[in-house]
């Protein structure tokens, strides 16, 4: 689990016992796969001779997905207060440095800013599909130049004689879940990272996966691995075995686009980080999170930095602003 130690919050109704509210907690020692990154937070705890961890996060693990973190019936917000309050009363029984809510959905973030002594905004990129026809009618929302743009890069896939197909997860033969496990592994390899998860994993849950393969002479010569949500196809693993021109756009961006024009689905959220996917019609949302940290002076401190760090963000979303590729689309939820 590299870290991930499940400690779930339940609250049951007195009378009839049933579950009213829920909150999937993690112990963590160590900052990996959270994509609200604090190690810097955990750096400055050790030059002062603290500890950092362990710490509490409620997150999805490796996922950075906003999504509801605080589950109460009938989204009752006392129940949510309950289930926040006792996740703090067990952070000091436990001597965790701090409780930290990651990627939450507005309506959490509201009461958690009740109860928490720090809040976090950054930015991710996701695609939004505005009834779409097919993939000419999203390039013709474009400006001529980003229009032009996103052409060419499709072009340069095709005129390298490399095919593209759609898979899902449960049509996949064992050869194909090899190759598909061995993209995902190494782009860690390549980067001196972990593959924490494994093929078993990805099995299990085959039928929520999108497998897009890249082929050149029937072989398989790279490939992403997508989950699909509801109403969201969320962008996740890519690997190859060399490198062509353009291709990692293809495959990761332009691909899922025009699956989700086929299949309806409302928005692509290609994973964190990433200015250059603006320029391919994925545009910047602000992502939110809340935390509680145990020391007086580190909360301080930690206060001070991050409305510095939100000066700087707002500043940086106005470059964002600028750059949108559509004739008149701004930036929505800034």
């Amino acid at each position: 689990s590299y870290g991930w130690h499940p400690r779930y919050f339940l609250i049951h109704d007195n009378e009839s016992n049933e579950l009213i509210g829920a909150m999937p907690a993690y112990e963590k020692h160590n900052s990996y796969g959270e994509f609200v990154f604090d190690w810097a937070w955990a750096d400055a705890y050790q030059r002062s001779g603290l500890n950092y961890y362990p710490k509490l996060i409620i997150s999805i693990p490796y996922s950075p997905c906003q999504g509801p973190r605080v589950l109460a019936r009938n989204n009752n917000e006392e129940i949510k207060s309950t289930l926040i309050k006792f996740a703090l009363d067990f952070s000091e029984k436990n001597n965790y440095s701090s409780t930290h809510w990651l990627f939450n959905l507005h309506d959490d973030f509201n009461v958690l800013k009740k109860h928490t002594n720090l809040q976090r905004f950054d930015y991710q990129f996701h695609w939004e599909n505005h009834n779409y026809s097919n993939f000419d009618d999203f390039l013709a929302q474009l400006t001529a130049k980003k229009r032009k743009n996103i052409r060419q890069e499709r072009r340069k896939v095709s005129d390298q004689n490399i095919q593209i197909k759609t898979f899902n997860g449960g049509e996949l033969s064992e050869d194909q879940w090899k190759k598909i496990y061995y993209f995902y592994q190494i782009t860690f390899m390549k980067k001196s990272g972990t593959a924490t998860l494994s093929l078993d994993f990805f099995k299990a849950i085959a039928k929520q996966l999108l497998i897009i393969f890249a082929y050149n002479n029937e072989e398989e010569v790279a490939g992403a691995i997508c989950i699909l949500g509801k109403d969201t196809l969320y962008g996740r693993h890519w690997g190859c075995f060399e490198e062509y021109d353009s291709l990692h756009f293809e495959v990761c961006y332009y691909t899922g686009i025009e699956y989700c024009i086929k299949h309806g689905i409302k928005t692509f959220e290609p994973g964190a980080q990433g200015e250059h996917k603006i320029s391919r019609g994925f545009l910047p949302v602000k992502t939110w999170s809340a935390h509680w940290v145990a020391h007086p002076e580190f909360n301080r401190v930690l206060q001070q930095h991050l409305q510095k760090e939100s000066q700087a963000l707002e500043e940086y979303g106005k470059t964002l602003i600028a750059a949108s590729p559509f004739k008149k689309e701004g930036i929505r939820n800034l």
